[in-house]
């Protein structure tokens, strides 16, 4: 057994397995560069890493017995004390499986089983290649771009490279300069794979193969270029991603935050956990929900369309986190996970085949996007559905601009929902008047009255603690929110098409308002509140939406 290995873990030279196993965890968690930022910490790090290759490995313990070297050639240097063997330590790991060391002349030479270029997967019906699936291929190898994670596979995924590979590195990837990354990678909700790198570094035609084939296996979800940190030296070092033994790899990722931000790859460089560390970071921007709790009519403040996919998969859909990083900005986005289109909440939203979109315009109008959707392959599918969104974003800016015409001094007055109740009638509101319809006529016509009141200063005692600004106003949609209304008054007003609520939040009182509803008649009861001319009672309990 190498006597230097035996050294390095401080076993004896007839160890068992177990006992070698032991000393290697022991010494890695105390070396682990994460946990051990004393200097030579990473050096020693890789040196055990090494030293448990060779003892683990049967044949390399046999060879060093018997030659002196782990490849059986009599003479080799293979890293005594005082020397290092010439070894290049890219990355170390876990016990034998995420080390990798390099002698000189084998960053060429070093090859593998690459990952397959076909595949195929299900965007959320049940099975075969018909409607609703994305089939292209052998059936879901493709699968875990819906949630799911690829483990395992070779340690090197590219195609075998001789060492007399003469073409310049790297040459299929492209060039990045900190022009280009602000410009066109910075926020712009598109993953990106990089490579950092310097000429200076022994050329590894092997990092460019899997980088190349993990970015022709995710086309349409990420892409990718190289940084040259001789050439962009201080950008390199402003961001931390100077290479100093190898080049390095990371993800621009969004899983963080809105903001992107370089996540450095440390596993094998293999296409298949390169490719899963990839999926992981691609963006999160849509929202899970549960279509039995999901306000379907709702308009929102932010004045963005909002765009919901059904699919029967547990997790967010790759094509969809892809699509959510591409146009967080411009919608609200939701998924949800669907098993039966004859589910009541399912049928409310009029889909007749999974997988489906349905969106909102800004004024809460709702459309079927796009049911049983097929495509063949990501790109395609990304492609497409593009131009859905993009459509629909174009629809929605439509008829802001046609309402804008129609009513020119009209305020957009929000719908209240759960997600925003607490923002619009919050405590420290002194009074929130609520227009309640359970029609789309009396919608209509509340929201232009109200939306004309909120823009007036209405007459006031000088001593009256309200201001204009003091008032909130919102809708609300009786029909989704009976329970509500009945905090109020215990019919819950299922008598009337459309009342005004005036709600104290702190106090908890109210005042009810369900006359001939004109903008003279509205004006004249929010004065009367303003100035403390109405009578306000008790609330029956604490309203609230659910």
């Amino acid at each position: 057994m190498d006597i230097y290995s035996c050294q390095v873990l401080g076993v004896e030279r007839n160890a068992s397995q177990r006992e070698i196993q032991k000393a290697f965890h022991k010494l890695s968690l105390q070396y682990h560069p994460d946990k051990n930022k004393n200097k030579g910490a990473q050096e020693k790090f890789a040196e055990i890493n090494n030293a448990y290759e060779i003892l683990s490995d049967e044949e390399k313990r046999k060879n060093y017995d018997l030659y002196g070297d782990e490849k059986g050639t009599p003479g080799f240097d293979a890293g005594y004390p005082e020397d290092n063997g010439g070894y290049t330590y890219f990355k170390s790991g876990g016990p034998g499986q995420d080390q990798f060391n390099f002698r000189p002349g084998e960053w060429n030479s070093m090859g593998g089983q690459g990952g397959s270029k076909s595949f195929s997967f299900s965007f959320g019906s049940s099975g075969g290649s018909g409607p609703g699936s994305f089939g292209f291929g052998m059936d879901d190898i493709f699968s875990n771009f819906f949630g799911g994670n690829t483990k395992g596979g070779s340690r090197f995924g590219g195609s075998t490279r001789s060492q007399s590979a003469t073409r310049s590195y790297p040459k299929n990837i492209r060039t990045i300069s900190s022009q280009v990354f602000q410009k066109e990678i910075t926020d712009q909700g598109i993953t990106w794979l990089l490579l950092s790198y310097t000429p200076a570094l022994k050329r590894n035609q092997n990092i460019e193969s899997i980088i190349e084939e993990v970015a022709s296996s995710l086309e349409g979800a990420l892409k990718v270029g190289s940084i040259n940190c001789e050439t962009e030296l201080s950008f390199c070092r402003d961001f931390g991603i100077y290479p100093r033994r190898a080049p390095r790899v990371f993800v621009y990722s969004y899983i963080a935050s809105d903001k992107g931000s370089l996540v450095e790859y440390n596993g094998d460089l293999a296409v298949k956990n390169l490719k899963s560390f990839c999926q992981e970071h691609l963006p999160r921007f849509s929202k899970r929900v549960d279509l039995r709790d999901f306000e379907f009519h709702s308009a929102n403040i932010e004045k963005v369309p909002k765009v919901m996919l059904l699919s029967s998969k547990r997790d967010t859909p790759v094509i969809w986190r892809v699509l959510s990083g591409l146009y967080h900005k411009r919608f609200i986005l939701y998924d949800s996970e669907v098993h039966d289109i004859t589910d009541p909440a399912t049928k409310r939203l009029g889909v007749d085949a999974l997988p489906a979109i349905v969106g909102w315009l800004s004024n809460g109008a709702k459309h079927v996007l796009k049911t049983g959707i097929s495509v063949k392959d990501l790109k395609s599918a990304v492609d497409e559905l593009s131009i859905l969104l993009d459509s629909f974003e174009k629809k929605n800016k439509k008829a802001g601009a046609r309402k804008a015409q129609a009513n020119p001094v009209d305020k957009e007055i929000p719908l209240l929902t759960k997600s925003n109740f607490d923002t619009l009638c919050r405590e420290s509101t002194p009074v929130c008047i609520i227009g309640a319809f359970r029609s789309s006529r009396a919608r209509e016509k509340l929201e232009s009255i109200l939306s004309k009141v909120s823009q007036k200063s209405l007459s006031r005692r000088q001593n009256s603690a309200f201001g204009r600004d003091s008032i909130s106003y919102t809708l609300l949609d009786a029909t989704e929110h009976p329970a509500f209304l009945n905090a109020f008054e215990k019919g819950g007003f299922k008598s009337v098409d459309k009342l005004l609520l005036a709600y104290k939040p702190r106090k908890k009182k109210f005042a009810a308002f369900v006359g001939e509803m004109g903008t003279e008649e509205v004006e004249r009861f929010i004065s009367s509140v303003l100035n403390g001319d109405i009578q306000f009672e008790e609330t029956r309990q604490k309203p609230i939406l659910k």
